[in-house]
């Protein structure tokens, strides 16, 4: 009877194709999580402009900014064109797949877009957050200081027919005038930024996710209390020379030893600037380092 019972059971699961609960399946203690609200849990380390945990592929850290459309979504200036050295203000939108402004978004640490504008020499680093009109219409005022080619990169969650679109899109703004590319300063592992010096450990590789614990500390060298900004101990934002392609890192929820932990995996060999955004007694300021990826 036992061996009657036995191939029954086998012949019902043949006749069902064979299918499994895919969690029922899952061995005890690696039962994968319930999907959120979020595209992906925003209390862990990740990346942003795409739902995969970082290093998860094998083949480094996913880049976006490198198109102004992608997911049906498409990210579009109303002006391209600055003055140099003069505030003016940057109005886009991101339309969606109907070509009308997208007017939803989740809110993301504090903010429902992030938007880094940087010239394509790596120099004029900028981190801002425009405000949404009702109309879809987002606006900041904009100053770039000097003459060439800079990115805009606006990283966000949009809401579209009810499903959430993870994306990071660029486009370029020109300020006309003589460019003169400025050259990298070589690799280091400390800088010194609004009187406070900050360095970290670790090294970026593209083959597995690395950490890197970041260190700030006052003039003498002793450490200083860095605070929440943006619903985080801070942000790392790396870019690669040449295409930017861009990476933003969000850190361990707790910090280590006062130091801030970040998981990374290099997109792919090459030069790179780490750009760390960080609070200290209410002020935010970024350290930038040249980061060579062999």
């Amino acid at each position: 009877m036992l061996v009657v019972v036995l191939f029954a059971g086998y012949g019902l699961g043949r006749l069902n194709g064979g299918t499994t609960d895919p969690q029922a399946a899952t061995p005890a203690g690696t039962r994968q999580p319930t999907p959120t609200a979020s595209a992906f849990d925003e209390s862990q380390p990740h990346t942003h402009g795409t739902t995969a945990p970082i290093g998860s592929t094998g083949r480094g850290a996913a880049v976006g900014g490198l198109s102004l459309s992608g997911d049906g979504l498409t990210l579009t200036p109303l002006i391209t064109t600055f003055p140099g050295g003069r505030p003016q203000r940057l109005d886009f939108t991101i339309n969606g797949p109907g070509g009308a402004p997208v007017t939803t978004y989740d809110v993301v640490h504090d903010k429902p877009l992030h938007l880094i504008v940087i010239r394509r020499d790596l120099t004029g680093f900028q981190h801002l957050h425009p405000v949404m009109a009702a109309d879809g219409t987002w606006s900041v005022d904009l100053t770039l200081a000097e003459p060439g080619v800079y990115r805009m990169i606006a990283d966000f969650t949009a809401v579209v027919g009810g499903e959430r679109l993870v994306s990071t899109l660029g486009s370029d703004l020109t300020v006309a005038g003589d460019y003169t590319p400025v050259t990298l300063p070589d690799p280091a592992r400390a800088t010194t930024v609004d009187g406070l010096q900050v360095g970290y450990e670790g090294t970026p590789v593209t083959e597995s996710t690395q950490p890197l614990l970041m260190t700030v500390t006052d003039s003498a060298g002793r450490p200083v209390t860095v605070e929440p900004y943006l619903g985080a101990f801070g942000h790392l934002v790396v870019l690669r020379q040449g295409d930017l392609g861009y990476v933003h890192v969000h850190p361990e929820t707790q910090l280590v030893d006062g130091k801030v932990k970040f998981w990374l995996a290099a997109p792919s060999p090459g030069t790179y600037r780490m750009f760390f955004d960080f609070q200290v007694a209410g002020k935010v300021s970024t350290a930038a380092w040249t980061v060579v990826v062999s």
